[in-house]
């Protein structure tokens, strides 16, 4: 009889321990990992973040498998331009992306020869020093680094290979209601909405990046060789605000 209790009541702990879990992910917040290099030199490839999910208001994203409990946002508040933010890939509703907001519902967009427009204004950028990315052969790929004003007086840094890249030349669009223009900071390098990602509905924002809480480098160090961990870690980004 003993027995079948402690069982039962490990079982109640392991459920309110889930339960509670899924409430924090849901309401409060949710780690994320970064995955790939678009969002260079502001948040590294192997960085550890916390998304609030309260910012934006909840919409069915918010939850585990976006559960489809209820259609739009409640509780809204609208996104500042500069926020950066993760949000399910438009094509499919379930892909984690982060990117950097850009341009708001009404705004017009556009990039000529790597500068970019909002509202026919042409933001400023300061020439920083020299950005080293090591690609995954090892050797080191230089970039263009600049200090970007954005029109609500936000700075932020940003990449560029060149000015004559590929997507260095955008057509100008207009942002349709309830929707938002995003972009990498490493802008030769971010598949983002001038490409495949599209406009970013607002639904499927599910929160905005708030701070680094860990942080590796997965080209030092190896995880069967336990006395390199200490090399793999970067101490100098852990607990930094994402600006």
């Amino acid at each position: 009889m003993e027995e079948k209790e402690s069982w039962v009541e490990t079982l109640k702990t392991i459920i309110y321990a889930i339960v509670i879990a899924v409430i924090i992910r849901s309401f409060w917040v949710e780690p994320f990992k970064i995955p790939s290099g678009s969002m260079y030199p502001n948040l590294y490839v192997g960085d550890f973040l916390f998304v609030s999910k309260y910012t934006y208001g909840y919409s069915k994203h918010s939850f585990p498998f976006s559960l489809p409990l209820f259609s739009g946002r409640i509780w809204a508040d609208e996104p500042k331009v500069g926020d950066v933010v993760v949000f399910k890939y438009p094509k499919d509703n379930s892909t984690d992306f982060i990117k950097r907001i850009i341009g708001l519902p009404g705004d017009k967009i556009k990039l000529v020869e790597g500068r970019l427009f909002v509202n026919g204004q042409q933001l400023e950028r300061d020439r920083q020093e020299d950005f080293l990315i090591r690609n995954n052969f090892g050797y080191a790929e230089r970039f263009h680094q600049y200090i970007e004003t954005l029109p609500n007086g936000i700075k932020h840094n940003i990449l560029e290979v060149s000015d004559g890249e590929s997507e260095d030349n955008f057509n100008e669009v207009e942002v349709p209601a309830n929707h938002y223009f995003v972009m990498g900071d490493n802008r030769d390098r971010s598949d983002d909405s001038r490409i495949h990602v599209g406009f970013v509905p607002f639904e499927n924002l599910v929160g905005r990046a708030r701070f680094l809480f860990f942080s590796y480098d997965p080209q030092e160090g190896e995880w069967y060789k336990p006395w390199t961990w200490g090399k793999k870690i970067r101490w100098r980004r852990l607990f930094n605000k994402i600006m």
